[in-house]
């Protein structure tokens, strides 16, 4: 007899990351004006934080800013967030995030991620899609030695740059691959 078959998996993520969804982050509550008011702070936190992000910024065709994401599993585990999808700054679509994993966790933590779209190709499929998984074609950011993250610590021409930042929490590698994206109206 398996322990965990393919119906054990499915129903222990939903059911996790429908537990996820539910945690009161703070998002959501009033709408789009809410959302917005959390990615402005998000953003501000980042670049005071990271200064070279801001040249990211001017580099990339539009920035999904992810504000607040909470993670937490025993075994089954998932994630879920909201956040905007900024071109030149402007929120144009509103996006939730959902995961949903399985293995040798156990925990809960919070933190924020940008998606940088460096290449008009990428954006437009990321835009067109009924829904968006983040894979093999996501580069990760992350801090250099001195503790400054620049547009020079990563590679310009990969075409989605994640960077993850803010985390708090008892899990440790926060990552956004396998994350699906959905359009949503706030």
């Amino acid at each position: 007899m398996t322990f965990c078959n393919r119906r054990t998996f499915l129903l222990g993520a939903g059911a996790t990351t429908a537990m996820t969804a539910g945690c009161g982050n703070g998002v959501g509550s009033n709408g789009a004006a809410t959302l917005d008011a959390r990615v402005d702070s998000t953003r501000e936190y980042l670049f005071s934080r990271y200064p070279g992000t801001v040249d990211l910024e001017q580099k990339a065709q539009g920035v999904l800013w992810m504000p607040l994401v909470t993670e937490a599993g025993f075994l089954f585990g998932g994630s879920y967030g909201r956040g905007a999808l900024r071109i030149d700054n402007v929120p144009v679509d509103y996006y939730s995030a959902a995961q949903a994993s399985f293995g040798f966790q156990a925990g809960a933590q919070q933190y924020a991620h940008a998606l940088f779209f460096m290449t008009d190709e990428a954006l437009s499929e990321f835009r067109r899609g009924a829904g968006w998984s983040a894979g093999g074609d996501l580069e990760y950011a992350f801090n250099d030695q001195g503790g400054n993250l620049s547009a020079e610590t990563i590679t310009a021409l990969d075409p989605v740059i994640a960077v993850v930042f803010g985390q708090a929490g008892l899990i440790l590698g926060a990552s956004v691959e396998g994350t699906k994206y959905t359009r949503i109206i706030p």
